[in-house]
């Protein structure tokens, strides 16, 4: 059987043009017996990464390409500008990647007219590493001797061979059926064989079988506004781009091959490994005569002596303990960065949340002024944050004035160069009910017909077409009972969940220690640079993700502060009281409009039976006020009327759950429980809770094990176990099991603690 690699391949990241998803690409191609594949979508890398992940997920060889556009001067914007062609560029090794990366940002950043493009000016010095095949029909070469032009042809095959040196550049065959494709390919052949270039054979790959083609089509009709009667759209005239095996390659071109052959020889030079396990942290700009460890420790004792002038020790312990650990998962630059543009927006008048997420619960965030919340008054635990058991990049997610948010994203740029921030993408994808609006639209049917059957799919939070026509009689009779139905919602099934369009992040801020190009392709949405990777994708390389977050909220208590200050009264958000009686009869009483996370009239309800008391009852209330923990609203609130009604399993529960009246709400309180009853150490009492969040069945009943009975390795005890400490085996078997049931709800504590700060700040302005 002769071997053969694809290497001209297109991704469901084609947006609205390449079908093919990329977890059952991976499983086709190994189906078929093949054991190399490349991506080149069109004019983006967005998939790259997910793509190489699959693929060696199934041990795959992935290569990770682009198909680009090449025009004659990417700086010109005239009409005649929209003229480009396609070029098929292949990364050979780390430093291909980097330099396609570059090209392709540069091509959204600078060329960008109707399409990403480049020129050949930009290639110079950036084809080291890159491996280049001429393309489609819409290649230069094909395109000049399709046009007659066959000194044109001659010039460009000597250009590229200039440009990426001989072994790298090759003439691509292919055969679709398409009448102009018979037509040049002898002609290609030809021209290789005079200028001496090899060639390679390939299939334009949009979609995996054959019968996919109609979807593909009604994709581009979506992506140009047409339909599939429309005889003016754009179309491919042919049924061939889908993933052939290497017989039907074989087939194809019987009289050369080599050209097939050559397809593994190019694939197996191919190599670039995605590094998953090295963060690449940019470094905090040090003054002299001092280390990053040092700065960060002074700062930190300057801010705990503020926060704490009568401290005993426990905040110092506590603070020598977050340091340490910090310091030894490398996260020293990370807290001086936060902590340097909090400074700035802070010295330049523009507000800061309190603090939100598990961060929170860092002493030294809170002696940063990072944090305005006492992680050791409120029980906030460090571990919850960072996990020195479990090294993953911190996450501290910070609010700021909604209108002056891009003052402080912009202080970053100026910081630490504006090459090295960026913006990260989001992709929109096409969701239950818009695919069958879509796929409507595109096979013609009337608008009421469509309306009719997208609104027999249910609104519910991860809907897709197989479960509405699971939970929907009415939507399954129709979809087996009519044929035009059944040929929308087919056609529909296949598109779900495809990429439709790009967005910006609401939040999310990239910052590098290099250019970020060295790391990831850029692109432009409207005038913002972005990320051609999503932010999940950003953390699995290592880089550092931010969320700057504008918070309305800020901006109405910062219009309110002015104007008590017109009046005489002068007070900052931190000098707010959070224990003045009157903002409590007045959240009690269910008048909480304008009030931050309690406005909504079933939050309403809920604090009128309530009635918090106190700053810590705000906390549970928006912790609890939740599909899930409500089911312990009934238990808080008989327990909170009447404290001597609670009972503990355990008298070690007491000081743990004592504060939420023997109900679990706060993922702290899972933690706690299984280090002070089964002696886990707090970064392993993360681990389970996470596993408990997850609803990990195979860890949770190992875990179960361990809580109850302990855990020894080599005849060190590792988890003494409830058993051990005193709790008796029925007890700490029912405890087990409530944790259980009541994780997968519970709340962030430290998270709650920063919006209740919020809530009372802006009831207290209300009064």
């Amino acid at each position: 059987m002769i071997d053969f690699a694809h290497l001209h391949l297109h991704t469901e990241y084609s947006l609205l043009d390449g079908a093919c998803r990329i977890d059952p690409l991976m499983e086709a191609i190994r189906d078929k017996g093949m054991r190399h594949c490349a991506v080149t979508d069109h004019g983006v890398m967005y998939g790259a990464v997910d793509f190489y992940s699959a693929a060696k997920k199934l041990g795959v060889h992935p290569i990770i390409g682009c198909e680009c556009y090449i025009c004659p001067d990417m700086d010109d914007r005239r009409a005649m500008a929209r003229d480009y062609n396609h070029l098929i560029l292949l990364c050979e090794n780390e430093t291909g990647y980097k330099n396609l990366t570059h090209l392709v940002s540069d091509a959204w950043t600078r060329g960008f007219y109707y399409r990403p493009r480049i020129d050949h000016r930009l290639l110079e010095g950036r084809t080291e590493g890159l491996i280049c095949l001429s393309a489609c029909l819409q290649g230069e070469v094909p395109q000049a001797l399709l046009n007659g032009q066959d000194e044109t042809a001659h010039r460009a095959v000597e250009r590229y061979v200039r440009l990426f040196g001989r072994e790298n550049f090759f003439i691509e065959i292919q055969d679709h059926g398409i009448a102009e494709e018979r037509t040049v390919l002898p002609q290609l052949v030809r021209l290789a064989r005079e200028m001496d270039v090899p060639i390679v054979a390939t299939n334009d790959v949009h979609y995996l079988r054959q019968e996919d083609a109609e979807a593909q089509e009604a994709l581009m009709c979506i992506q140009t506004g047409k339909t599939l009667e429309d005889t003016n759209r754009m179309r491919m005239q042919t049924r061939e781009l889908y993933l052939k095996t290497p017989q039907e390659m074989e087939e194809l071109f019987p009289q050369w091959p080599e050209a097939l052959e050559r397809t593994v020889e190019i694939a197996e030079r191919c190599n670039v490994e995605f590094d998953f396990k090295t963060r690449h942290l940019p470094a905090y700009p040090l003054p002299e005569n001092i280390t990053a460890p040092e700065l960060l420790r002074r700062e930190c004792q300057r801010g705990l002596a503020e926060r704490y002038p009568d401290d005993d020790g426990t905040a110092q312990k506590r603070l020598d303990y977050e340091l340490s650990t910090i310091e030894s998962m490398g996260f020293v630059d990370y807290f001086l960065i936060v902590w340097d543009f909090i400074k700035y927006a802070k010295d330049n008048g523009i507000m800061v949340g309190p603090g939100r997420g598990s961060g929170a619960g860092s002493i030294v965030a809170y002696s940063l002024g990072i944090t305005a919340i006492d992680p050791l008054k409120y029980s906030l635990i460090f571990e919850r944050f960072l996990n020195p058991e479990r090294v993953s990049m911190p996450d501290l997610d910070i609010d700021f004035c909604y209108e002056r948010r891009q003052e402080v994203i912009d202080y970053v740029a100026r910081r630490y160069g504006e090459d090295h921030v960026a913006q990260i993408i989001t992709f929109g994808t096409m969701a239950a009910k818009a695919v069958v609006r879509d796929v409507g639209r595109v096979l013609g049917y009337p608008y009421a017909e469509v309306d009719t059957i997208a609104k027999m799919i249910p609104f519910a939070l991860d809907m897709t077409l197989t479960k509405a026509l699971e939970i929907n009689p009415e939507f399954k009779a129709r979809y087996e009972e009519d044929e035009r139905t059944k040929r929308l919602v087919d056609m529909a099934l296949q598109l779900e969940g495809m990429p439709r369009n790009t967005g910006t992040h609401a939040a999310g801020v990239l910052i590098t220690q290099n250019p970020v190009t060295d790391y990831v392709p850029l692109q432009k949405n409207d005038d913002v640079v972005t990320t051609q990777y999503p932010k999940d994708t950003l953390e699995h390389l290592g880089l550092l993700k931010m969320d700057f977050l504008g918070l309305r909220t800020l901006t109405v208590i910062r219009d309110t502060l002015d104007m008590m200050r017109e009046t005489g009264v002068e007070i900052t958000p931190e000098e707010i009281p959070m224990d003045d009686p009157g903002v409590y009869e007045m959240i009690s009483s269910g008048d909480t409009d304008g009030v931050f996370q309690l406005e909504s009239g079933g939050m309403r309800t809920f604090l009128s039976n309530m009635k918090p008391s106190c700053f810590e009852d705000i906390i549970a209330a928006i912790s609890l006020y939740r599909p899930g923990p409500m089911e312990s609203i009934p238990r808080y609130i008989a327990g909170k009327n009447d404290p001597s009604t609670v009972r503990y399993k355990d008298e070690r529960l007491r000081p743990i759950l004592g504060v939420t009246y023997g109900c679990m709400v706060y993922q702290e309180q899972v933690m706690q429980i299984v280090r002070d009853l089964a002696g886990y150490s707090l970064g392993r009492s993360d681990l389970v809770r996470r596993a408990m969040a997850k609803k990990k069945k195979d860890v949770m009943a190992q875990e179960r094990e361990y809580f109850i009975h302990g855990l020894e390795e080599n005849g060190k005890i590792i988890v003494p176990g409830a058993v051990r400490n005193g709790v008796p085996e029925s007890v700490a078997v029912s405890i087990f099991d409530e944790m259980t049931a009541f994780a997968s709800y519970a709340f962030n504590k430290s998270h709650a603690t920063g919006y209740a700060i919020v809530a009372v700040q802006t009831a207290w302005l209300k009064l």
